[in-house]
């Protein structure tokens, strides 16, 4: 079985690393006209930029990746996996104490190996394409407060986990999904408060008459938001978003201000049109309910399967403590998600294709939100050229291509 397992595990490796050659492969191709919508906007000089960019990124994902396949197999397949796990349970024999040093440790070794990729990356490749906006003092800040939280929440969200699984053994599943259910929904209500603020700066929008636009947009809406913010990203990166935060009374809708600098405000309010057709269509709920459902099973099928007893035999051992058998569970789990991302991508996809409608019906074509879309991809060196089979297994939205096509040809629902 062992074998077996190495073997899926070096398969979903392969293909994930043959899918990338892919998709670089087609990049280096001859490509047809780009949609009349770029016409203006994007010249030779940006498009080779673009593929400077997606490729240097490709390379570092490269190295990352190649690093952790190299730390999996040693961990899960060169013995030290059982070593690991009774140096743990002779350092701290309490349950609860044995599962946060376990995967506490793990995790720190995680921050440790992922820290000079993230340095290159903000200050060596984003850098190189004028991107990084953030001083390496910020950067040391950002990590330093990152690491705090996520230590709380670790601490939280697995020492109570722990706690439950001793004190309800027989039904441990139902309790710990519950917790966690109710906690994540506590963090979305108060993350715009008590986290978002200790990274960025909100204030009003600054743009003159801009708010009034999407007042009146939420309005059409029929969508309530407590404050429209923008947020000084721009100290950070050059990237550019907007998006809504919260739920319930305390949502609010966050614009980036290099996305108030970059798109004109018909186009900016065609993107926001786009947001609030997730919201309209249903697909926060949705995606929230299914999210709690696929937690749900998770943990019902966990609570069956770590009572069995056989799990540590998969990989030729006699035994494991408690977080070994979770930790080989959740890796199992990674290999079987690798298989279930195409479908995952295609709803995303379907979703996407929902709230361009919905905002065609708001504004009264796609002409804006595709204009939006075409700067965007421009500042950002958007790759407009993923292999299908690419896109088809990893894309949560349309390629920008197709997806421009598609906007410049629909129009609204009963309109000829």
């Amino acid at each position: 079985m062992k074998l077996l397992l190495l073997g899926l595990y070096l398969l979903v490796t392969l293909s994930k690393y043959a899918l990338d050659w892919i998709n670089l492969r087609h990049r280096q191709k001859e490509h047809p006209p780009l949609p009349q919508a770029f016409d203006g906007k994007l010249d030779q000089e940006r498009l080779t930029r673009s593929d400077a960019y997606a490729l240097a990124g490709d390379k570092l994902s490269f190295i990352e990746d190649g690093v952790g396949v190299v730390l999996t197999l040693a961990f899960l397949f060169g013995g030290l996996f059982p070593w690991y796990d009774q140096r743990v349970q002779e350092l701290a024999p309490g349950f609860i104490a044995n599962g946060l040093l376990f995967f506490g440790l793990l995790l720190l070794l995680q921050l440790i190996v992922g820290l000079p990729f993230s340095l290159y990356r903000n200050f060596v490749l984003e850098e190189k394409f004028g991107f990084n906006k953030m001083t390496f003092k910020l950067w040391c800040a950002d990590t330093l407060k990152s690491l705090l939280i996520g230590g709380i929440l670790f601490v939280v969200l697995a020492g109570g986990a722990l706690w439950l699984v001793q004190k309800v053994a027989h039904s441990w599943w139902l309790w710990v999904w519950g917790f966690w259910a109710g906690l994540s929904l506590f963090l979305m209500y108060v993350s715009p408060y008590l986290i978002e603020p200790l990274f960025f700066k909100f204030s009003p929008l600054a743009k003159e008459g801009l708010e009034d636009g999407v007042r009146e947009l939420l309005d059409k809406a029929g969508v309530k938001a407590g404050k429209v913010l923008q947020v000084d990203a721009s100290r950070r990166s050059a990237h550019s978003n907007a998006y809504f935060t919260g739920i319930g009374k305390v949502k609010r809708v966050v614009l980036f201000d290099t996305l108030l600098e970059q798109l004109e405000d018909q186009e900016l309010l065609a993107v926001l049109a786009h947001e609030l057709g997730h919201w309209r269509c249903g697909h926060i709920r949705k995606r929230l309910i299914k999210s709690q459902l696929v937690a749900l099973g998770s943990c019902w099928l966990a609570f069956t399967l770590l009572n069995a007893d056989w799990l540590p035999s998969l990989l030729g051992l006699e035994q494991l403590s408690f977080a070994g058998q979770v930790l080989l569970l959740s890796w199992l789990a990674s290999l079987v998600g690798f298989f279930w991302t195409p479908l995952g991508s295609f709803l995303s996809r379907r979703d996407e294709r929902q709230a361009d409608q919905f905002a065609i019906e708001l504004v009264g074509s796609g002409r804006e939100l595709a204009s939006g879309l075409v700067k965007l991809a421009r500042e950002n060196l958007s790759n407009l050229f993923p292999h299908p089979l690419y896109v088809a297994i990893y894309y949560s939205h349309p390629d920008l291509v197709s997806r421009v096509n598609w906007l410049e040809k629909r129009k609204p629902k009963g309109e000829k």
